[in-house]
């Protein structure tokens, strides 16, 4: 039997307009039977706030200056010796949720992430799950990203860089691991993403991996990283995106998928070079 239980959990749920999924999302942590639940709404106009009222037990104010910022305010708030970070698209069963917390102890890590799932059998809906089925194998990781679940104490001792938009979860993982040898792994949990299936809607978050991989490449060009060190990271997209999914799937799934992987990952580069050439 693990150590901890849902109530131990505090989950924090950072929003902007999210009110085609923050009910469900919120509804389905209630029933996770979490110990605490901090929403973070970002000024949200379409009943958001409403919702996340009449559900969590604190909604805070997100300054509206990223979202390594806006969950610093809603972890700062929590009091549980674990801290789950979900997006308000995410959707988590009970099982799920103890499962996250089984690994964290079986793994023995500082953070563990969980798999994520989207509904739908469109090709882009497919395709992104072919991704994600690619890229993110359960057991030890560099670098997780939302769903999260930490221990509580070490992530308000040593929270997200409060300045980085896009790139938090990257930037606290290596922070952690250099500071104090921090270990972090992917969980074999499963938690649905609601929506977000449209090419559009991939377009924005290859944005969002972009810019975040400009924050990530221009703080290790200050911080004096050797040419190997930035070669690996330029090539950072290539492999994770592309190479790496299309060798772990079956031989009939990479067919299906490389179009799809090809196409996030050269909308990602797109992003990056964006936003570089708009920073200077």
């Amino acid at each position: 039997m693990s150590i901890y239980a849902p109530s131990d959990v505090s989950a924090v749920v950072c929003t902007l307009n999210s009110i085609s999924s923050i009910n469900q999302c919120l509804e389905s942590l209630r029933a996770a039977r979490v110990g605490e639940l901090i929403v973070v709404d970002a000024h949200s106009t379409d009943g958001t706030r409403e919702i996340a009222d009449a559900l969590a037990d604190q909604v805070l104010s997100d300054p509206g200056t990223g979202l390594g910022n806006a969950r610093n305010v809603g972890i700062a708030k929590s009091t549980r010796a674990l801290v789950l970070n979900m997006g308000s698209d995410n959707v988590i069963a009970p099982e799920q949720l103890q499962l996250m917390i089984d690994d964290l102890v079986k793994f023995d890590v500082q953070g563990v992430s969980a798999r994520t799932e989207i509904a739908g059998e469109s090709y882009s809906a497919r395709g992104l799950n072919a991704w994600r089925k690619g890229r993110f194998v359960p057991g030890p990781a560099l670098i997780i990203g939302t769903p999260t679940l930490f221990l509580g104490d070490l992530l308000r001792a040593h929270p997200y860089d409060g300045t980085a938009r896009f790139s938090d979860d990257s930037e606290l993982c290596e922070r952690w691991a250099a500071q104090f040898g921090a270990r972090f792994a992917i969980s074999s949990a499963c938690v649905q993403e609601l929506g977000k299936t449209s090419w559009e809607e991939i377009a924005v978050r290859c944005r969002m991996y972009g810019i975040s991989d400009h924050e990530v490449y221009s703080r290790g060009v200050k911080s004096g990283w050797p040419v190997t060190r930035r070669l690996q990271s330029a090539a950072h997209p290539l492999k994770v995106d592309l190479v790496e999914p299309i060798t772990r799937l079956s031989p009939a799934e990479a067919i299906y998928a490389a179009p799809f992987l090809a196409s996030f990952t050269g909308m990602r580069y797109f992003a990056w070079a964006k936003a570089a050439l708009k920073r200077g």
